[in-house]
């Protein structure tokens, strides 16, 4: 495998809370809008402690055929999405299937196909499954799916990291070209799980905010009154290709993927851990060429709780100090889980694009021992140059993933 070949990002899709599509979304995170919403008056038997989520603003169904769609788990739907989004934007690269992969992350796969499928079997027996369930279910859903769609023959692998999986499946992008494995890849994240069970099963956990407030307001990263991360569901999907295969085809680039790190705290199933995410910082920067000065921004991973907004504070300062301005777009999306790294990955190359940080949403006063530049208020202006992103999951997972200006 050589680092000294260069990854450059040539399309980017997705669908998020704040839009149907990757304009949209961005628009709203550049304005600070919110995509949180209160949940539905469906919800209300559930008897759930939780009442907000981050919703999609417009059902799947209405941007896919539904002859396709029902045979596919939301999660499968909103990978397909992104997928599509993001090939077109990159202009249909015209490649051989061999050298074509695709690598798509979740955390939960088909979980509402699952807990579905599992109630009809409960009412109805076990005639009045869907042949479909299978397949809608299995976690590989979403890239076996996206890999027919392409024609990628190239290899369709699903990293599961808990909410790290979206950016590992793009380091996974990175590492195939590097090895000589590719030279397109498609790569992101899905998530789909609002569901009664879901959300009770992370409210036992004391990791959801059970505000009851206004719900734009109850996603606070980084803030003195946070009190836990607000569910939500989305899919990030980025075109990565081999950079002497892009510009012989004169291909629009967002920026490099200069450099990523996959590493494992080893330290709790749960708990944060500060020691572990420097690891990664660091590992990412080395893979980058780069050193703590040249990095100018974070996409923190940041999700809203007390502890893992603090961890994270303290490995974002030890390992790069204290001048990188920080950015949590998860105050406007809520969580996406899975997919929530690769949509930060999509947000840092836009940063790069447009010069433009988004501001953090109700972030009024630091947490203790939070020693952060944290962009809030307005977005900022700036010539970003290099970009880091935060990802991190149950399990100890975390990657970190560095993107650059191209050149």
């Amino acid at each position: 495998m050589s680092s000294n070949i260069e990854v450059l990002v040539t399309g980017v899709g997705g669908i998020t809370p704040l839009g149907a599509d990757i304009t949209q979304s961005w628009k709203g995170m550049v304005a600070g809008e919110s995509g949180v919403t209160r949940l539905g008056e469906e919800w209300a038997a559930a008897d759930l402690p939780v009442r907000v989520a981050g919703a999609l603003p417009v059902d799947p169904l209405s941007l896919l055929e539904r002859v396709e769609a029902r045979k596919w788990d939301r999660c499968e739907q909103l990978a397909m999405i992104g997928s599509r989004e993001a090939w077109r934007d990159a202009g249909r690269p015209q490649v051989e299937p061999e050298r074509l992969a695709v690598v798509i992350g979740t955390g939960t796969g088909g979980i509402l196909t699952t807990l579905g499928q599992d109630d009809v079997y409960e009412r109805s027996g076990p005639r009045r499954l869907s042949p479909y369930a299978v397949p809608m279910l299995m976690p590989n859903g979403p890239a076996a799916w996206v890999s027919m769609e392409l024609g990628a023959r190239g290899g369709a692998r699903t990293p599961v990291s808990a909410c790290a999986s979206g950016a590992e499946a793009i380091a996974m992008g990175l590492d195939l070209i590097r090895a000589g494995r590719a030279d397109v890849v498609v790569a992101g994240g899905a998530e789909a799980s609002l569901h009664p069970f879901c959300v009770a099963a992370f409210a036992q956990m004391k990791a959801l905010s059970t505000d009851d407030g206004d719900p734009r307001a109850v996603s606070r990263p980084f803030d003195a009154a946070r009190s836990g991360f607000v569910m939500a569901e989305g899919a990030g999907v980025v075109v990565l290709e081999r950079a002497e295969f892009a510009r012989a085809r004169s291909a629009r680039t967002y920026g490099k993927l200069a450099g990523a790190a996959v590493s494992s705290s080893a330290h709790h199933i749960t708990a944060s851990d500060a020691e572990g995410q420097v690891h990664a910082i660091r590992t990412a920067l080395r893979d980058a060429g780069l050193g703590p000065q040249d990095v100018d921004n974070v996409h923190a991973h940041a999700t809203s709780t007390e502890s893992g907004d603090l961890a994270e504070a303290r490995a974002i300062a030890s390992a790069l100090g204290g001048h990188v301005a920080v950015t949590a777009t998860k105050s406007m999306t809520g969580h996406m889980l899975g997919a929530s790294g690769a949509v930060a990955a999509v947000a840092a190359l836009l940063t790069l694009r447009d010069g433009v940080l988004p501001a953090t949403r109700n972030f009024e006063e630091p947490g203790p021992g939070i020693g952060l530049d944290v962009v809030h208020g307005e977005s900022r202006a700036g010539a970003w140059s290099a970009g880091l992103v935060n990802s991190f999951g149950f399990g100890g997972h975390n990657v970190s993933l560095v993107v650059t200006r191209e050149g």
